[in-house]
């Protein structure tokens, strides 16, 4: 089984590297095809370690040493277990449908070849984070992400919005992982090691408040990573990269490491319940939050977005109230739908020349009905109706809620159930159904590529029966991952009709009101509205408190330290070097006569010294 580990861990990099050789050249067909190949054949390496760790077997390696200074030693180590094979899955998967997908989209771009290198060396990134055996691996794939997020989303480098979008998730996930690094340096300080395996085994044994100032540090980093409040901008704005990247990264992958984070940690989160009730809060207040912006939005990838941070919301939720495999089931169920939901917004995308408005669009699907298809069933699936994926993870979550007796959360998601239906639909409803608007904006739409909408099949198939797998899923996971009590058997049935009803509500309500195209234009001017447009003024807020002066006191620090201290200074000491050689470069004039006349006045000056010398020395001594 170690073959396969290599193979699932490092085709991606070779994949990644061999488009890199192309880089600067034109479009390269074969470099998409190539790419594809070595992530289905990682994609097929982890299908194998899935059923190897299935019969019981563990796959733990040891590469190389990587760090050995004192009692201090990190080795690059991975390990497959029910946990990180799930992730694996998760990721080669989606990636590889992806890849086949982008060949299409990407068709007529002139970073075809740079694209192809920078998505498969997220893949590789994605691996080494969720493979590793100890916190630094994990923080080595961490940074990888970050780094090929930050290429990814700014790919259009030409366009300065697309930068701008690149720079501030790069930066605002830096002053995360700071954090996350804080928490990794006191693991390693209070355990004595960074291994999974010994500090889960100390954890129990050190400091409580030690304890809850490490789980803190290190969900700091996952607030980060998973675009949590106040972290949260970043990830709305990331939809500037290529469709394809949003669909990868920004649904199913990188995004849910900060998810994947706390499930890895869940030894030590149990004994944290205090942090543990914390982050299930702030899920639910993320979920209900990103839910009402997607209300209003106009655009098409921006609503999925917020979706997607809604979603991830809700997977807190779960791994905060220590049910670690509903958070990891919902992870993996939301990876599929979100998704499918990505890649059809990029075939409307493409049909509609990068229009992303949908109140320009309207009566697509008598154009793209096998795309609108696709979107409906993962919009169905996002909503949480039987029997689709998202019934199943999504129900389970308030169920844990309720069944802990939170019912500040579990009403909170229960309403966000309701808001994230409406908006699902909303988003259908504009861009598939009523009045064909795009006509008037002079569009001309298409459907996709078939082979892009045969590898976008495999994930509707899995938005529709992954939930049917509960049972085997909680069977496996659960060798790893503690299981959960529920106590609601005796109101199973209504919580699940509830949450139906209101999820029943809020398709019903978007398709009633959007059946004729968009609202009236007149709410618009309300404060209600222009609230959530603008995102609560979040972004106005960081702007003014926290960009502008930084700005200004760089400015300061610029003008004032930097060119009139420092560059002053150190340009007076060039300026005196230069002028004293000017002066004296006439000793080095090569004339007999001037040198003799240097020699003669430095004899003298040393005879000077001496006989002063001497002189002071007879005084000291008389």
């Amino acid at each position: 089984m170690e073959m396969y580990l290599y193979i699932a861990l490092f085709a991606p990099i070779v994949g990644s590297l061999f488009a890199a050789l192309f880089g600067a050249q034109p479009k390269t067909p074969i470099v998409g095809y190539v790419t594809s190949a070595l992530i289905f054949t990682s994609l097929v390496a982890s299908t194998v370690l899935l059923g190897a760790v299935m019969d019981g077997e563990i796959v733990h390696v040891e590469l190389m040493t990587w760090i050995a200074a004192g009692d201090f030693y990190v080795p690059f180590g991975f390990q497959v277990d029910q946990v990180t094979v799930i992730m694996m899955m998760v990721v080669t998967l989606v990636s590889t449908i992806v890849h086949v997908y982008s060949i299409g989209y990407m068709d007529h771009d002139k970073g075809y070849n740079r694209f192809f290198s920078y998505l498969s060396a997220f893949v590789f990134s994605m691996m080494v984070l969720v493979m590793s055996d100890n916190l630094l691996g994990l923080f080595i794939g961490w940074e990888g992400v970050g780094v090929c997020s930050w290429l990814l989303i700014g790919f259009w480098y030409h366009k300065e919005s697309a930068t701008w979008a690149a720079n501030e998730a790069f930066i605002m996930n830096r002053i995360a992982d700071l954090a996350m690094l804080i928490g990794i340096f006191l693991t390693y300080w209070s355990m004595g090691s960074v291994q999974y395996d010994v500090i889960f085994a100390e954890a129990q044994y050190i400091d409580h408040s030690t304890l809850v100032t490490i789980g803190i540090f290190l969900f700091i980093g996952a607030m980060g990573k998973s675009a949590q409040f106040p972290l949260h901008t970043w990830l709305a704005d990331a939809m500037e990269g290529p469709t394809p990247v949003s669909a990868l990264i920004h649904a199913a992958t990188m995004v849910t490491a900060g998810v994947y984070l706390v499930i890895r940690c869940a030894p030590m989160y149990d004994l944290m319940p205090e942090v543990g009730y914390f982050i299930a809060s702030l899920g639910a207040f993320v979920a209900m939050f990103a839910a009402t912006m997607a209300l209003v939005n106009r655009d098409l990838k921006r609503i999925i977005a917020y979706s997607t941070l809604s979603q991830l919301g809700y997977m807190f939720v779960a791994a905060g109230l220590g049910a670690y495999w509903v958070a990891l089931f919902h992870l993996m169920a939301h990876a599929f739908f979100k998704a499918l939901l990505f890649l059809g917004a990029g075939n409307v995308m493409h049909a509609m020349d990068s229009e992303l408005d949908p109140v320009k669009m309207g009566g697509l699907f008598k154009v793209m009905k096998v795309t609108a298809i696709l979107m409906i069933i993962a919009s169905v699936a996002l909503a949480g109706i039987w029997p689709l994926a998202g019934f199943f993870s999504k129900d389970k979550i308030l169920e844990v809620a309720f069944s802990g007796e939170h019912y500040i959360l579990w009403g909170t998601l229960w309403v966000t159930a309701g808001l994230t239906a409406f908006y699902s639909f909303r988003l259908i409803m504009l861009t598939f159904f009523g009045e064909e608007r795009y006509k008037n904006f002079g569009f001309h739409p298409h459907e996709a590529y078939k082979y892009m909408l045969y590898a976008m099949s495999p994930l509707a198939v899995l938005a529709v029966i992954a939930g049917w797998f509960e049972h085997q899923f909680v069977d496996f996971v659960t060798q790893m991952l503690p299981t959960f009590e529920f106590h609601t058997h005796h109101v199973e049935m209504i919580l699940i009709l509830v949450t139906s009803a209101i999820a029943l509500g809020g398709i019903i309500t978007a398709i009633v009101m959007y059946r004729n195209g968009p609202l009236s234009t007149k709410w618009e001017s309300q404060f209600a509205y222009k609230v959530l447009i603008n995102q609560y003024y979040i972004p106005q807020i960081y702007e003014k408190f926290l960009v502008q002066p930084y700005r200004e006191l760089s400015d300061i620090f610029w003008k004032q330290i930097d060119m009139k201290i420092v560059d002053a200074s150190v340009d007076a000491i060039a300026t005196t070097f230069y002028n004293t050689g000017e002066a004296t470069r006439g000793m080095q004039s090569g004339n007999l006569s001037t040198m003799l006349k240097w020699m003669v006045a430095g004899l003298v000056i040393l005879l000077t010294l001496a006989v002063a010398f001497s002189v002071g020395y007879i005084a000291i001594i008389g």
